[in-house]
């Protein structure tokens, strides 16, 4: 038999490299017959390494998913909150994606088939719905989202301070786990572009805790892995706060208009972890002007936040129907 021919890695050259983070994403709209985003929205951040967007319209959680590609396979962190292609083609998105790659990334013609990985920053409903789309895919493999199944694929001895390597080709990514909002909770480190993941540890909006300990021995590590890391920016997998200090959009808002940035620093990673610190053992709602923190589950904090909820989309629904209506008189 022939020895298969290795191809040069696509990953040699200087890195972090510099990513292309600037973007006006989907954000929904006043009424949904003014609707006009796609279900799901794609963008470059370098030649290897894509973001996808869920619009408002499929889900009020509009989650981010990242892909990040190698020389011998990819992998996906999350698959949103949509089962049903019909609803939204998560699956067909990737593909897309991944063509693209390997047109401009050729392979030798005797390689094993590409690979995808699919894997979850954690195991909410909202990350993990669209795991059905991968079902039989070929060279496909989707990762369990129980604490047992992600230990085992990753090869985590030392759960969760270990941080692991996971070899895409020429690209390395390095993941370590972060409960505190979820038991299932990792955040990946990508040297090649130098994004941090991660999920919904960290992100521009609300962050609820489950397990307050643990997550200020997240943020402490997420810390220490920054600074001995070149991080480009601390990516997280929604959006919730507005252009405006301290202003996060209602619950269940199906129009962000003036969203804050998605990309983060190390140095707001640091002040979270400085906040969370400070507010570890006083339950209920912290605001502050990039995230608000909601320790624990409050009763009166959540009921406030749900009724602002409810209270957006009565008037959203509202809007849509008044027009309507005067139209007929």
């Amino acid at each position: 038999m022939a020895a298969m021919s290795t191809p040069a890695t696509h990953f040699s050259g200087d890195a972090p490299v510099p990513p292309d983070l600037d973007i006006v994403w989907a954000h929904g709209a006043p009424t949904q017959r003014q609707d006009t985003d796609p279900p799901i929205q794609t963008h470059w951040v370098d030649a290897s390494t894509a973001v996808l967007r869920q619009s408002k319209a499929v889900s009020a959680e509009a989650p981010f998913l990242y892909l990040f590609l190698g020389d011998d396979r990819a992998i996906l962190l999350d698959t949103g909150d949509a089962a049903e292609s019909e609803r939204c083609d998560v699956a067909g998105a990737v593909d897309g994606l991944v063509v693209d790659w390997q047109a401009n990334h050729p392979r030798p013609g005797d390689a094993p088939p590409y690979e995808l990985v699919v894997a979850h920053t954690h195991a909410h409903h909202d990350h993990i719905k669209g795991d059905p789309q991968f079902a039989g895919r070929p060279a496909t493999t989707v990762v369990g989202s129980d604490l047992d199944s992600v230990r085992d694929f990753f090869g985590f001895t030392r759960w969760p301070a270990e941080v692991v390597t996971f070899d895409l080709g020429g690209r390395a990514l390095e993941i370590t786990g972060i409960p505190g909002h979820h038991r299932t909770s990792i955040a990946v480190h990508d040297p090649w572009s130098g994004l941090l993941v991660t999920g919904d540890t960290v992100y521009p909006g609300r962050l609820y805790v489950e397990d307050m300990p643990a997550f200020v021995d997240s943020l402490e590590r997420l810390v220490e892995l920054s600074a001995s890391r070149r991080v480009t920016a601390v990516m997280g997998c929604h959006l919730e706060m507005s252009g405006t200090s301290g202003r996060d959009f209602p619950f269940g808002a199906r129009y962000q208009p003036d969203e804050a940035p998605l990309p983060m620093t190390v140095d707001q990673l640091v002040r979270l972890r400085d906040r969370a610190r400070q507010v570890a053992d006083r339950p209920g709602q912290h605001r502050f002007d990039d995230v608000v923190i909601y320790n624990g589950r409050s009763t009166l904090p959540m009921l406030r936040l749900v009724a602002r909820g409810g209270l957006a989309t009565a008037r959203r629904r509202m809007s849509s129907v008044l027009p309507r209506r005067r139209g007929r008189s």
